[in-house]
C-alpha cells in the first residue's frame, strides 16, 4: 500500500501547524508547505509549487497574507489546477468568513477538478496570544477599527480539526463549513475576559480604519500592508459575521471550543504576563 502523503500550506501559521501536527498524530506523513521546507513553497515563486505538490495525495491550503490581497484569487486558482494535474485528490481550503474575495478563491478551488471542502473561519481566539494582537494585550491596549461589533470568535484548533476530518475522512467533499465558537462577543466583552483570565487589566479602544493603520505601521508593519489590512478588517468588522454557523458540529459532531476555555488556557501558559 503506498503510504500519503498531505500538503499542508502555511505549516508555520497557526492552522497549519495545528493541522500539520494533528495529521502526523494520525500516522500521515505531512510536507510542510512554507518558504522554509524542504523543498520550499512560496507563493510569490510559482517555480516553487510543482515540487510540493508532487507526489502529494491531499493538500490544505492557506494563502498568504489573504484571500483579500490583490492576486489571491489567481495564485489560489492557478495552484488548484496545477495540484489537480498532479495527481492531488483532495483539496481543503481556508477560507474567509463574509469575503467576496475569499469566495471567488473558493470558487477557483470548485472549478480545479479534485475534491474540495472549504473551511470558512473569521477571528481566531489565537490572534490574541499568537499574531498581532499578543503585543497591544501586553501594552492594555487593544485597538481595532471594530466599533461595538459582536464576533463569533474561533478556535484555531476546532479549525484544525475540521480541516484534518476533512483531509483523512469521507463525507466531506464537496461541503463548506463556517466556523465559529458557540457565542458571540465584541471586542470589549474578549478584552474583559482575557483581563479576568489573565490578571492584567486590557481594554478595547475602536478606532477609524485611518487610525488602525498608522497603529499597524508604529508596531512595526510596511505601510502598505498596513492598509491592506485595515482596510480588511474594517470591512469583515462590519457587522456582517455577527451570526453563529454550525460548521464545528456539522464536520466534527460536538460543539466548539468556547472563548473564555481558550482564554483560560492561554493565560496558563504564561504568555500574558509580559
Amino acid at each position: 500500500m503506498t503510504e500519503k502523503t498531505t500538503l499542508a500550506i502555511g505549516s508555520n501559521g497557526k492552522t497549519g501547524r495545528r493541522v500539520a501536527d494533528r495529521l502526523r498524530e494520525r500516522g500521515v506523513t505531512v510536507r510542510p508547505g512554507s518558504r522554509s521546507g524542504t523543498p520550499p513553497f512560496d507563493w510569490a515563486d510559482p517555480a516553487t509549487w510543482e515540487p510540493v505538490l508532487r507526489g502529494a495525495d491531499s493538500a490544505y491550503v492557506t494563502y498568504y497574507p489573504d484571500l483579500a490581497a490583490p492576486g489571491a484569487v489567481e495564485a489560489v486558482g492557478e495552484l488548484a489546477r496545477r495540484a489537480a494535474d498532479a495527481g492531488v485528490r483532495r483539496l481543503v481550503l481556508l477560507s474567509g468568513r463574509g469575503e467576496e474575495a475569499a469566495r471567488r478563491s473558493e470558487e477557483a478551488v470548485r472549478d480545479s477538478g479534485a475534491e474540495w471542502t472549504v473551511v470558512r473561519a473569521s477571528w481566531f481566539n489565537q490572534n490574541f496570544d499568537e499574531g498581532h494582537l499578543l503585543e497591544p494585550v501586553l501594552g492594555g491596549t487593544v485597538v481595532l477599527p471594530a466599533g461595538e461589533v459582536a464576533e463569533p470568535f474561533v478556535d484555531a484548533g476546532d479549525i484544525a480539526d475540521v480541516a484534518v476530518a476533512a483531509l483523512t475522512e469521507d463525507g466531506h467533499a464537496g461541503q463548506v463549513y463556517e466556523v465559529t465558537g458557540p457565542r458571540l462577543l465584541t471586542f470589549a466583552e474578549a478584552a474583559a475576559e482575557i483581563s479576568g483570565a489573565s490578571g492584567r487589566e486590557v481594554r478595547y479602544l475602536p478606532v477609524s480604519t485611518d487610525g488602525y493603520a498608522a497603529t499597524l505601521v508604529e508596531y512595526g508593519m510596511p505601510a502598505g500592508e498596513a492598509e491592506l489590512f485595515a482596510g480588511m478588517f474594517a470591512e469583515i468588522l462590519d457587522g456582517r459575521n455577527a451570526f453563529l454557523g454550525d460548521g464545528v458540529q456539522r464536520a466534527l459532531g460536538r460543539p466548539p471550543r468556547d472563548f473564555a476555555d481558550y482564554a483560560a488556557e492561554a493565560a496558563a501558559t504564561g504568555v500574558w504576563k509580559g
